[in-house]
């Protein structure tokens, strides 16, 4: 799934006449991209939520008779509803019971899709998500064993702790630490992840909700596993300057 429906407002003024999907990086629109990297990791089914300018998407797709694969639209032109909620809309597509990646629309990478979605079905996870090291103002926490554990806000200073960080012999939560001590990794989510089918039993919310917030959740039962890839290319062209980065170092 391509997460495609954002307003795109860090992209203003690109994005008063265009979806976010649809600004260009060496003459290629941003969905051109992730679709044909998609084509390229092996996928014949892609479903891509709309809602800004979704007309433009639309027709973009047929225009290109749909990239030769079959790719569906799932329509919330009437409310978006954030990653949990896009994803919960469109369960129906996914329903031969086989683990599927999703991503979003504004992230440029050389991540090997199918190297993750291996990974994810070795490890027998609900999650599998990419992640590594570079600043941002929240943090997904794992263990050692990259089980996701916990999640901190830099800016508010909230932090939440799954009953799995919580040492038996004291009952106690763990204090945040900064730096966090070894035991403890804060990564920072790439915006790409594998997921099991049966994620959606733990999506309790209806219509507008974050897929963080059903990970955080499902944490305390659950195994989900960060999958470090530091050493592959990664940019969020979600701002007009990580543009101008693309413009001269993404080459496909």
């Amino acid at each position: 799934m391509l997460f495609a429906a954002g307003l795109g407002t860090r992209l203003r003024p690109l994005t008063d006449d265009r979806p976010k999907a649809m600004v260009e990086v060496k003459g290629k629109p941003l969905l051109q991209w992730a679709i044909e990297k998609l084509i390229a990791s092996g996928s014949e089914e892609i479903i891509i939520n709309v809602h800004h300018f979704a007309d433009m998407i639309i027709d973009f797709i047929k225009k290109k008779n749909n990239f030769g694969v079959h790719i569906e639209i799932s329509d919330e032109r009437e409310n978006i509803l954030e990653t949990g909620g896009g994803l919960k809309k469109a369960k129906w597509f996914f329903d031969d019971g086989k683990p599927f990646l999703v991503c979003n629309v504004d992230i440029l990478t050389d991540l090997d899709f199918n190297k993750i979605y291996k990974a994810h079905i070795a490890n027998d996870a609900l999650a599998t998500l990419a992640v590594r090291i570079r600043p941002t103002s929240r943090y997904l926490l794992f263990n050692g064993y990259m089980e996701l554990i916990g999640w901190q806000n830099i800016k508010t200073g909230e932090v939440r702790w799954s009953r799995k960080a919580v040492p038996i012999s004291t009952g106690k939560r763990l204090p945040m630490i900064s730096p966090p001590p070894p035991v403890i990794q804060p990564f920072a989510f790439s915006g790409i992840h594998v997921m099991s089918p049966h994620i959606f039993e733990h999506m309790l919310e209806e219509d507008k909700f974050s897929i963080i917030e059903v990970y955080l959740r499902a944490m305390e039962k659950e195994k989900i596993l960060g999958f470090k890839h530091d050493g592959d290319y990664w940019l969020d062209v979600g701002k007009p300057e990580a543009l101008a980065v693309a413009a001269h170092n993404w080459g496909g």
